[in-house]
């Protein structure tokens, strides 16, 4: 294997020089059995799991090339690239050219520790994006060891047998072994807009273009219709898509929309942070000059190191990496809740969601169908004990297992199924009442079918049935009553007239009432040994003799009623959107909470006659559509979209994926969707439960609460320090005396270029990082959803972030003024200057880890709200850095700082408190005065 493995890669590099190598002849010109002796199937049994294995480990995994990472090297480069960030090494570069040694280095230092804790957020961010990339993989179904097994399409290897489906995405290049109305959307590949029918004889021809290989499917393609057996013959890289992979150029990763707005932001606060940190080196200018007639080098070069430090420290620039963590934390979390998410934008839009559109069947039922009523011979019978088996019954029940795609096999004397859960029904209700179907679809061989489509809404297969051959047909009852020319009753046949008809709508009403689903079954006799393909779909489904109805049910699933009814207090529209009947949706819709009194329920007939003016005025009123097609679906989230409403759209289907791919969020089922499905959506859901998808939208809602209560920590931190700052320097030099009248000889710091540094270190990073995994508010879907066209900070946040950075400003400052007159006045200016300093520094990085604990909730109080543990382990290691700061000799005397005394101690542990205190109260008189 390994030795023809190589000759097909000497061809394939070969073929690109050449356009029809002569692998690629080999591929579409052999037979079926020359093609498995070249890559090494078993064309009844597929490959062995351990051949599989070894295959895959020799080969490589069927993957195309990850795009390159950028080095660890580069990315810390990058966190320096920042201009501030420049301009701040420049002023550490001539502060030791100076002499000033300690400061120097203590800036670079503290600059570079900043830059390796935002490329390992990076690096965090880049693990739980990958984890749900592996999730979300796409799956295949392949022969291995004589049985049918999902995989993972990156484990494919040349020679395994695989099976084709409606709704798949071709998983790698492939030899056609088997085609029943097999046809291909290639337009991915060779831009040809109309799916290519497939087949599985051999092309003889030489040189024959890509699009016409019609033999062969290429990776990356789409399943539109009928189903195939097909070999793998290419993975990796050396597919046809692998080659155009080849050509492309690095791609850089997008932003999303919350970090453009973000880094807009960033950018707008780097321009005020300029300007105000100018004036305040001006400031400082015309003060040196008034105070002593002169400016030095030195002191323009403190200035300027100071307010580049201040600048910095105003610009939260670790801003965007920690909301990229927040998402990505939240992305994994999600995961856990059997939602996941695919993209970093779709967690953002996930929390604005105002309107749901769900299908029905399992994602509101449980997807579990159970045949409960017959309709034979004119009368509606039980599906249970009591059932006779008499002539009629047994062959609805017989033909039910028949025009049937659910693979069946035995494991153990126990028969095992997989495919729809509606056709599982008809297997299970055969095996009842001991229609074996492994026996039946082996007596009554099928030679020819017509899948089922959303258009007809039909399947047929044709069997042959005690030497005859017969169409037997089972679809929509109301598709197939139009078809049907004549019904069995009583063994006899008779002509299916008006009042046959009615008889037949009347059973399939009193079904649909009751919430059963209901198929018919009919059958049309054919010619013997035909050529059937060359039937047309007409030529089959028409002029049948109807056999009678089953009626099944999806019972709807027990927590999805509670979940409708939080939707509604959340300020969530639930739209039921199916393909049933409409009296089956209607009845389920009541029962669970969606359909209410005022409410309408329309077909998919009844809005195509309405135009869109009708449409968009019952819009609001309608909750449930039934009979649908997908021009509809897609019409129906454009609606809502006009409205500026943002859409959540669920399918399963290939005929959803355009649906799915207009909404905000696109919901695919991970469970019965197809891979055409889960590729257009934006959110898979592994349990295919609607409950899931509101409590998604909570978590995404909780997810935008954590940015806005990180950027509300980030933003009032750094007004304060800028307050402080800018109050010191302005006031400083009337305020700050010694008993001798000595004033400041140059403008006052109340803190060093290298404290404002270390703050802005120790407070920003882990407890925003913290506050971004805050759990859900209690009351979080009980608001109406977020309006993306609104500010992040409007509601009021605003103001709330700038009044709370002007109240740390002013605390910081008053400890300044206490540090500088406590004992009385001074009698040595440096002395006072470094304790008054100590106290700012101190209760400045304290009242900032208090006041995290204010971000944690605009409205609630911290003792009503859950414990969260990480916030409590950030504070406890921001908080032990600062003190390791004053606690050690080597460390104050490199900060510039004293040791407070035991009353120093307790003013500074007052005035850091006091942020939280003054929230709290706040937050208590608004509550009482709400509640008044």
């Amino acid at each position: 294997m390994k030795k023809e493995l190589d000759i097909k890669k000497s061809d394939e590099n070969s073929s690109e020089k050449n356009v029809d190598s002569s692998f690629d002849k080999v591929l579409y010109q052999s037979s079926i059995k020359e093609i498995s002796v070249k890559v090494g199937a078993n064309l009844d049994k597929g490959l062995t799991t351990d051949e599989a294995k070894i295959r895959l480990e020799s080969n490589g995994a069927n993957k195309l090339d990850d795009v390159k990472k950028r080095h660890i090297i580069l990315k810390f480069i990058d966190q320096l690239k920042d201009f501030m960030i420049i301009i701040l090494f420049i002023a550490a570069i001539i502060s030791i050219a100076t002499e000033d040694y300690a400061e120097g280095i203590l800036i670079i230092a503290i600059v570079v520790l900043n830059a390796v804790l935002g490329v390992l957020q990076e690096a965090k961010a880049e693990k739980a994006l990958e984890s749900i990339q592996a999730l979300s993989s796409p799956q295949i179904i392949v022969i291995r060891d004589g049985k049918e097994q999902r995989v993972d399409v990156k484990e494919l290897v040349i020679g395994d047998l695989v099976l084709l489906e409606a709704g798949d995405y071709v998983p790698a290049d492939l030899r056609i072994i088997e085609s029943v109305n097999l046809k291909i959307d290639e337009s991915a590949l060779t831009g040809e807009a109309v799916p290519v029918e497939k087949i599985h004889e051999p092309i003889k021809k030489d040189n024959v273009p890509l699009g016409d290989r019609t033999n062969l499917a290429f990776m990356s393609t789409v399943v539109t219709y009928g189903r195939g057996t097909a070999v793998v013959v290419k993975t990796g890289m050396d597919t046809e898509i692998g080659k155009i992979a080849k050509l492309l150029a690095e791609t850089e990763t997008e932003a999303t929309p919350l970090q453009k707005s973000i880094n807009q932001l960033g950018k707008t606060l780097a321009i005020i942070a300029l300007i105000i940190t100018g004036i305040i080196f001006a400031i400082e200018i015309v003060e040196s000059l008034i105070i002593n007639g002169k400016v030095t080098p030195d002191s323009i070069l403190e200035s300027f190191t100071f307010a580049v430090a201040l600048a910095v420290a105003a610009i939260p620039e670790g801003l965007p990496a920690i909301i990229t963590v927040v998402l990505s934390l939240g992305m994994t979390n999600l995961v856990k809740q059997n939602a996941i998410m695919r993209t970093l934008p779709s967690v953002e839009t996930l929390g604005s969601t105002s309107i749901i559109c769900s299908d029905k069947t399992g994602t509101l039922t449980q997807n579990v169908m159970t045949i409960q009523k017959l309709y034979v011979d004119g009368k509606m019978v039980n599906a249970d004990e009591s059932l006779k088996l008499d002539t009629n019954t047994t062959k609805v029940i017989e033909y039910g297992v028949l025009v049937n795609d659910v693979k069946v096999r035995l494991e153990d004397k126990t028969i095992v199924k997989f495919g729809d859960p509606t056709e599982i029904a008809l297997i299970d209700l055969g095996i009842k009442y001991n229609i074996d179907p492994i026996k039946t679809n082996s007596k009554f061989k099928r030679i020819y079918e017509l899948p089922f489509d959303s258009t007809r809404k039909l399947m047929t297969t044709v069997n042959v049935i005690d030497g005859k051959t017969y169409a037997i047909v089972k679809g929509a009852p109301d598709v197939v009553f139009g078809r049907s020319t004549s019904f069995v009753e009583n063994t006899n046949i008779q002509k299916f007239d008006k009042k046959a008809h009615e008889n037949f709508m009347t059973a399939n009403n009193n079904m649909a009432d009751n919430a059963l689903r209901v198929l018919a079954i009919g059958y049309k006799e054919l010619k013997n040994n035909d050529d059937y393909s060359k039937y047309s779909f007409e030529d089959i489904e028409s002029d049948l003799t109807l056999l009678g109805l089953v009626g099944m049910i999806d019972p709807e699933r027990p927590e999805v009623a509670e979940a409708v009814k939080v939707c509604k207090q959340a300020g969530i529209t639930t739209v039921m959107i199916t393909g049933d009947h409409k009296n089956t949706a209607v009845a389920i819709a009541k029962k669970i909470g969606i359909l209410g009194n005022n409410d309408l329920a329309i077909t998919g007939h009844e809005l195509d006659q309405m135009n869109d003016e009708e449409f968009l005025k019952k819009l609001e009123q309608i909750r449930v559509y039934a009979r649908v097609s997908p021009e509809n679906k897609v019409r129906i989230v454009r609606a809502w979209r006009s409205l500026d409403k943002i859409v959540a759209m669920t399918g399963d289907g290939v005929n959803d994926a355009p649906s799915i791919k207009q909404a905000d969020i696109g919901i695919a089922m991970g469970i019965t969707g197809t891979e055409v499905a889960k590729g257009a959506a934006d959110m898979i859901l592994t349990d295919d439960n609607f409950a899931t998808i509101v409590n998604a939208v909570g978590e995404g809602r909780g997810i935008f609460a954590n940015i806005k209560k990180a950027i509300h920590f980030l933003l009032s931190c750094n007004i304060g320090e800028i307050v402080s700052m800018f109050l010191g320097v302005v006031l400083g030099y009337f305020l700050f005396t010694t008993i001798d009248g000595d004033h400041a000889t140059k403008a006052l710091h109340i803190l060093t270029p290298v404290q404002i540094l270390w703050v802005n270190l120790v407070t920003d990073s882990l407890m925003a990082i913290a506050l971004g995994l805050e759990h859900r508010e209690p009351d979080i879907m009980l608001s109406a959803p977020r309006d993306p066209n609104k500010s992040i900070f409007a509601d009021g946040l605003g103001k709330k972030i700038a009044f709370q950075g002007l109240m740390i400003g002013l605390l910081t400052f008053a400890a300044f003024i206490i540090g500088w007159y406590w004992g009385g006045m001074p009698d040595n200016y440096t002395e006072a200057s470094r304790d008054a300093s100590t106290m700012a520094f101190m209760v400045l990085a304290l009242s900032q880890l208090f006041h995290a604990f204010n971000a944690r909730s605009e409205r609630h109080s911290n003792f009503k709200l859950k414990v969260n543990k990480k916030l409590f382990y950030a504070f406890l290691a921001s908080f032990s850095l600062q003190m390791i700061v004053v606690l050690t000799p080597a460390t104050r005397k490199l900060f510039e700082v004293s040791f407070p005394t035991l009353g120093q101690w307790g003013v500074i542990l007052a005035l850091s408190i006091a942020p939280l205190v003054i929230v709290e109260t706040i937050k208590l008189i608004s509550h009482k005065i709400q509640k008044n």
